[in-house]
């Protein structure tokens, strides 16, 4: 399975992420191993979905990350 994430950061800001392993990565993300979130970490997980197919996983977290992605992510996911 792949997993597409959102994550609530101390700040308040989201992080968009995608990964074969849910708990590891999380678990990464909260022992501050991963740079992008190192400095904020995130403080729980607001959503996350499952897939089959690595592609779609991938073409759903690109779609978040764009302005489209972001209204919907606001008014459906969050």
């Amino acid at each position: 399975m792949y997993y597409v994430y959102i994550l609530k950061l101390e700040n308040g800001q989201f992080y968009i992420g995608y990964t074969a392993d849910l708990q590891e990565r999380v678990k990464e993300h909260k022992r501050g191993r991963v740079d992008t979130t190192k400095r904020l970490r995130p403080n729980e997980i607001i959503f996350y979905a499952a897939f089959k197919h690595k592609k779609k996983a991938l073409g759903f977290e690109r779609y978040l990350k764009t302005y489209s992605g972001f209204a919907f992510r606001n008014k459906r996911l969050i």
